[in-house]
């Protein structure tokens, strides 16, 4: 800003000129000025300082005059050539000559008049001083030397007179004129660098103008009052694909209408164009539909009527440009936004939206319209084994079926993941929802055959109707969903409508999840024994360790509340850790051949700590791993049978046994048995109840499952025996071990150890 440096980015060469070329507009009032004080310095000190020193100081000044004004006017041109450094030290050699010579009046002639005249002589330097801050803004270096000269020789003389408060003024003084020239040049060179941004930025807009002009991409259209096109531009014909002899005088809308100006089809914005043609309006960035050489394209066309000096309308002339790409992309973008990449189907947004329209006509015509979400059962599965891009060609499978089943009064969309759903819009007949959400699950279920895999899925459908069960959209998905919940919590492959009841289960659900979390570290959790007892002595051989929860906020919960709840929060695997630590740890109370089994969920056998967890039990309990048998059911498999299959096989090395529990009643296959030695397989009470009756399929199932166990060297457990006739019918079919309430309910650890010390207590007395 002082000019002794230049900084290395920036313009700096040319503000240097722009600083110095300014000096010449002020010369003439710097003289002036100086003129001026010069003529108060002499009248002021006639008659008390030698008249010959006073012209020679005056004949002094007036030569620093003349040396400035002629710097000054050598500068004129500054600002349009390069400045050199020998042009700025004759500047700045000028302003401290001048300085020196001003210093003469007070510094040396103070000495000769009396104090009143000094305080006139400071006066007229302050005025100087001033005057130079004022007038020479671009050049701050000039202003600073020669205030500094002035202003410190005038105070080094007050000093010596011993006149300290007009020192302090002047230091003052001298201080302020430093700060004001600084803040003035600061000031003028932010003006300057405005300026050139500005003049920067008008050369730019003029170059873009010829750009525009010369451009590929953009062209000028003109048309005359008949509409045809005058003054064809070589761009606006490259853009047309057409010779500028052949466009001239044809009519603009037959140029860009295609085949449409014999038929009279035109797009719509065809139409709006035309209209504004015709009503001669301005028009700015109008998107129009074109047909150029048998393509459709999309121009962006600004338009604006002319008129001549008379006042009469000359025509329109405008500007264009070719967007068919933008629009491309913004057509793909808008399509991204609102369809689903993997099937297509319209996806959550775009669903959310035609469901509120549905609830307006709803509403508007006092009709019912619906919302149907579903879940594919097992798909998991399919993810889990076969991998994600199985999973992913399944998905696009099963949303062709769905859009088989839609009609034109559906819409249906994938919202995410499994789930999907469809609107429908128009639900007065509530059978035809059922009727939807039946042909979905009946065509959903039927087999796929993906990359020679033949897959099997179900559909779980949840439905709620609007306005009935909800007045937004908001209300009637989150109402559809608690109906899918339902479906799902019942095995699935079923459709269930919204009721109102859901809202409290869902309500019930949620602080029955909140307790559980704090079960564990609250010692609400006890684990519970049922003895399993030989079939032909009715000795104790073992015990399932059942585990029960009797919450603080909720009191007694029924497993089979609280077990699926927490499988589904994977509470599971903490609590199932503790059950294992507690039934070991119990079980070495007892005698040396009795076992325990406890019960594993897939969740558990899946967590790649599973092992761990056992041999820890083991290990701080002390209990041999023969006597712990970990019981599992077929579902495990579903999941990830090979990770289920080493999980067990790892407890079978440790030597602890594995029991298939509820043999029969899933998704049974043989296999299981001939891959994995099961030490027990037990038959399920509802094939226990159903022989005690004579049911001739559950008598043969029983007999199935004992002399298949006893070929592969496995035991059998009944459960379920109630009653002696139903322990009896056990006996003679070959089951090798009971278990149910005939011989003993789950009871505390205390009673299980009670009864190796008085055994009358097991049997029928102990069990009613």
């Amino acid at each position: 800003m002082l000019g002794l440096s230049d900084p290395a980015d920036g313009d700096w060469t040319r503000l240097r000129g722009l600083q110095y070329s300014s000096l010449s507009a002020t010369t003439f009032a710097r003289i002036a000025t100086q003129a001026a004080a010069i003529l108060a310095t002499a009248a002021l000190l006639m008659g008390q300082v030698n008249s010959m020193m006073l012209l020679g100081w005056i004949a002094v000044v007036a030569a620093t005059l003349w040396h400035s004004f002629r710097v000054d006017r050598s500068l004129t041109d500054a600002d349009r050539r390069r400045l050199s450094r020998g042009e700025v030290h004759m500047q700045m050699v000028g302003a401290v000559v001048n300085g020196l010579a001003w210093a003469v009046p007070l510094g040396f002639f103070g000495f000769f008049v009396d104090s009143q005249t000094q305080v006139k002589l400071w006066t007229v330097i302050a005025m100087l001083m001033t005057a130079s801050a004022i007038l020479l803004p671009a050049v701050p270096m000039s202003t600073l030397l020669f205030a500094g000269i002035v202003g410190g020789s005038t105070f080094v003389y007050f000093l010596f007179t011993q006149s300290y408060d007009m020192a302090a003024i002047a230091v003052i003084f001298t201080g302020t004129i430093f700060v004001g020239a600084i803040e003035g040049a600061r000031r003028y060179i932010a003006t300057k660098v405005a300026e050139a941004g500005i003049l920067e930025k008008s050369e730019v807009v003029s170059l873009l103008l010829r750009e525009f002009e010369e451009g590929e991409a953009d062209w000028l259209w003109q048309i005359d009052t008949a509409r045809r096109v005058r003054a064809v531009s070589p761009r606006f014909a490259f853009a047309l694909g057409r010779d500028p002899a052949e466009i001239e005088g044809t009519p603009f809308i037959q140029l860009v209408a295609g085949s449409a100006w014999e038929t009279g089809q035109f797009h719509s914005s065809l139409h709006d164009l035309a209209e504004r043609l015709k009503r001669r309006e301005n028009f700015s960035n109008q998107l129009v539909r074109v047909m150029i050489g048998g393509e459709a394209r999309w121009w962006e066309l600004s338009g604006t009527p002319r008129y001549n000096e008379d006042g009469i309308f000359d025509g329109f002339r405008g500007v264009g440009s070719d967007v068919t790409e933008a629009r491309e992309n913004s057509d793909k973008i808008a399509w991204l936004a609102r369809y689903d990449t993997l099937t297509g189907l319209p996806n959550r947004m775009m669903l959310t939206e035609a469901l509120g329209e549905a609830l307006d006509y709803a509403e508007k015509w006092r009709t019912r319209c619906a919302f149907l979400m579903i879940d594919l059962d097992r798909f998991k599965a399919v993810n889990d084994t076969l991998g994600h891009l199985v999973g992913d060609q399944l998905l696009a499978r099963v949303s062709e079926r769905l859009k088989e089943q839609m009609s034109e009064n559906e819409l249906c969309g994938r919202l995410g993941g499994d789930e999907f759903a469809i609107v429908i819009r128009d639900a007065s007949d509530l059978q035809h929802v059922d009727r939807v959400a039946s042909q979905v699950i009946h065509r959903l279920s039927q087999p796929y055959e993906i990359d020679h895999h033949t897959l099997y899925v179900g559909a779980s459908v949840g439905s709620a109707i609007g306005p009935r069960d909800g007045s937004t959209v908001e209300t009637l998905m989150r109402n559809a969903d608690l109906a899918l919940y339902r479906s799902k919590d019942t095995g699935g492959n079923a459709h269930f409508t919204y009721e109102p009841a859901l809202h409290a289960h869902a309500e019930e659900r949620r602080q029955l999840e909140f307790s559980l979390r704090h079960a564990l570290e609250r010692n609400e959790f006890t684990v519970v024994y049922q003895p399993v007892v030989d079939a032909q002595n009715e000795s104790v051989v073992s015990f399932e360790a059942l585990l029960r929860w009797t919450s603080k906020d909720h009191g007694f919960v029924s497993p089979a509340k609280f077990i699926p709840l927490a499988e589904d929060t994977r509470l599971i695997v903490p609590i199932g850790e503790w059950v294992l630590q507690q039934a070991c740890s119990e079980a070495m109370n007892w005698p040396d051949h009795v076992r325990v089994a406890v019960n594993v969920s897939g969740e558990q056998l899946l967590d790649q700590n599973f092992t761990s967890t056992v041999v820890t039990a083991l290990a701080q309990s002390g209990l041999p791993a023969r006597r712990l048998e970990v019981e599992v059911t077929e579902s495990i498999f579903l999941r990830d049978a090979t990770l289920a299959r080493s999980a067990l096989e790892q407890v079978m090395a440790l030597g602890c046994g594995v029991a298939l529990d509820d043999f029969g009643t899933g998704y049974s296959s043989l296999g299981y048995l001939r891959k994995l030695r099961f030490s027990t397989i037990k038959v399920d009470r509802s094939f226990v109840q159903g022989a005690a009756t004579g049911n001739p399929e559950s008598l043969a199932i029983i007999r199935a499952v004992v002399a298949m166990a006893d070929s592969l060297d496995m035991s059998t457990t009944a459960e379920g025996a109630e009653t002696e006739k139903e322990v009896e019918m056990i006996r003679k079919l070959g089951c090798r071990k009971i278990q149910g309430y005939f011989f003993g309910r789950p009871m505390p650890a205390e009673d299980a150890e009670a009864l190796f010390r008085n055994p009358v207590y097991l049997g029928k007395h102990n069990a009613a």
